[in-house]
């Protein structure tokens, strides 16, 4: 070593210790715990959340089949659920405790009809039946688009199909004229039909917003909090990584939800990833209130009670907590 080296090296091992040493009166951060994740491991849109869980949450996480319902004591317990903004409404009508946290998914619903049924258009659907789920997401993307032509739910004959994998065979097979379902189930009936197929797009009437949820109580919750600010923090850098390159997410989807890699890759441009709170999240909540309230008989709640179903703190304090690595 040359002579005048010496003094560097020495500095700066002496450098290294002092900022080994905890300052006086300053605890270190204690490790970031473990967090309870629930959600529908079924569907496409949940691809984020399962990526931040394996790859990018400090603590590593497991993301449980279920969703809100675990958040309100039905089934084990959790930190956060994911659901369509449907659900969160359904709820919270009896837990009025639930947050919408993050916008994780947004969906373009289509409705996949056959030709041969007489169905051009959709004020076609007349008549018809229909398969969907009515009490979901899937079921109010149908009602928004029978009321672009003056139609409702009483105007057709909706048909529930369990499980989804069956709506496809349903359809080549004339037990329905069509159907109004989320993906892959929706591309995988058009590919039955072939040149049968007509579509109906969403797009400009309704789009499903699959979010993060919470409740009050856990993001009043010191801990809790904390590590839902990670997880969300994760799912952000998870939704960058998968608008540059869908390749792992779509692997990982496939594989969690038993889907084959051309229906996930089929469905994947019907869906987009903003991680974000939208600007329209509550009108749109409140237009499906109008619907749910009807359908449940009851009073609809105001915009002023919807507006506290919406907490954009968490997602304020992850994106404070500095850029968002690639």
């Amino acid at each position: 070593m040359i002579d005048w080296q010496r003094p560097i090296l020495a500095m700066a091992m002496l450098v290294a210790l002092v900022g080994c040493v905890p300052q006086a009166g300053v605890e270190p951060a204690a490790p970031i715990a473990p967090i309870a994740v629930w959600g529908s491991t079924a569907t496409i849109e949940i691809a984020p959340v399962l990526l931040a869980a394996r790859d990018l949450y400090p603590a590593g996480a497991a993301v449980g089949n279920g969703g809100i319902p675990n958040l309100i004591g039905e089934g084990k317990p959790a930190d956060i659920a994911t659901h369509a903004e449907t659900q969160a409404l359904r709820y919270s009508v009896a837990h009025p405790e639930i947050r919408i946290i993050l916008t994780v998914t947004e969906g373009r619903y289509r409705i996949i009809a056959r030709r041969s049924a007489g169905i051009e258009r959709i004020a076609d659907l007349k008549g018809k039946r229909i398969a969907t789920l009515a009490t979901t997401s899937a079921g109010y993307f149908l009602a928004r688009m029978l009321a672009t032509e003056g139609l409702s739910f009483a105007d057709i004959t909706p048909v529930r199909i369990s499980p989804l994998e069956g709506i496809g065979p349903a359809l080549e097979w004339h037990e329905v004229d069509a159907v109004a379902i989320w993906e892959p189930h929706g591309g995988n009936a058009a590919r039955v039909l072939g040149d049968d197929v007509v579509i109906f797009s969403g797009d400009g009437v309704y789009r499903e917003l699959f979010n993060l949820n919470s409740t009050a109580a856990n993001l009043a919750d010191p801990a809790k909090r904390r590590r839902i600010i990670e997880f969300v923090r994760a799912v952000i850098t998870a939704s960058a990584r998968i608008r540059r390159d869908p390749a792992p997410a779509q692997a990982l989807v496939a594989a969690t939800a038993g889907f084959g890699p051309v229906d996930v890759a089929g469905a994947w441009p019907t869906l987009s990833f903003p991680a974000a709170l939208p600007a329209d999240l509550l009108d749109e909540l409140v237009a499906e209130e109008q619907w749910l309230a009807t359908q449940d008989k009851r009073t609809p709640r105001s915009r002023e009670a919807l507006s506290r179903l919406i907490d954009p703190s968490i997602y304020r304090d992850a994106l404070a907590m500095g850029p968002i690595a690639p």
